[in-house]
């Protein structure tokens, strides 16, 4: 597949200027051990729609998502597959297969174009046996992943399809949106219907259904992945996030 230079992000592929690292496991490492990670690593650009790693695969050690969007990936037998969760830019992909010392139970595939380092699993464990506190930042991250889990089950047994649509769009907002005044915003979204969809824990039809009532109450219109909001104040109030 043919890449074009200004098809992919550019950032820092220095640990020390890095800045993601703030946001990320190795934010506790010292000098020393920093200098380790940056020899170590591998530096990895992905087009749009390319695979880092399948569910199944042995994991060989843990990635590092610079820039760009990474999907999270269930399989049926029958080779469908069920959007689970995005990550952005400061997360770390396949730490918990290579924790668990197990193979990866999704795979992550771009749906922007996106970098990522990869770090062999023996200077992972190498660096974890240097500094226990690495270690405990792991499982920090365990423990927030867990959460996010367990409040997007709730929101699936206590919201309507309705109210996680706004909630989404809102989340969306914050990283894809432009706003054109004080209250009015355009979303480009990274996600086909389908995605969106899975995402909020619904069918595509239900989606399609619950798109057309925000449309006919003025509260989003969607034009292919481009979403228009004439006012946010009133999705906030959907919400019960304004008074």
């Amino acid at each position: 597949m043919n890449r074009r230079a200004e098809d992919h992000p550019t950032v820092s592929s220095d640990c020390f200027t890095c800045q993601n690292r703030s946001r990320s496991e190795w934010c506790i490492l010292a000098d020393e051990d920093l200098k380790r990670l940056n020899k170590a690593k591998i530096v990895k650009n992905y087009d749009a729609g390319e695979t880092i790693y399948y569910e199944g695969d042995p994991c060989t050690g843990i990635y590092d998502l610079e820039a760009g969007v990474v999907a999270f990936r269930k399989y049926d037998l029958e080779g469908n597959a069920t959007l689970i969760s995005l990550a952005y830019p400061g997360r770390t992909l396949g730490y918990r297969s290579l924790l668990g010392g197990g193979n990866h139970v999704t795979s992550a595939e771009t749906i922007k174009p996106s970098q990522v380092c990869f770090i062999e699993k023996s200077v992972v464990w190498d660096l974890i046996d240097r500094n226990p506190a690495l270690s405990q930042r792991f499982l920090k991250r365990v423990s927030k992943d867990l959460g996010r889990a367990t409040e997007r089950y709730h929101q699936e047994l206590t919201l309507t399809v309705r109210h996680r649509l706004i909630n989404l769009l809102l989340i969306l907002n914050d990283r894809y949106g432009t706003a054109e005044d004080a209250d009015k915003a355009t979303i480009e979204l990274p996600l086909s219907r389908q995605d969106l969809a899975a995402l909020i824990g619904t069918r595509p039809e239900t989606l399609a259904r619950t798109i057309r009532v925000l449309r006919n109450n003025d509260l989003a219109h969607f034009n292919g992945r481009q979403v228009a909001i004439p006012r946010l104040d009133k999705l906030l109030n959907e919400l019960g996030l304004v008074s």
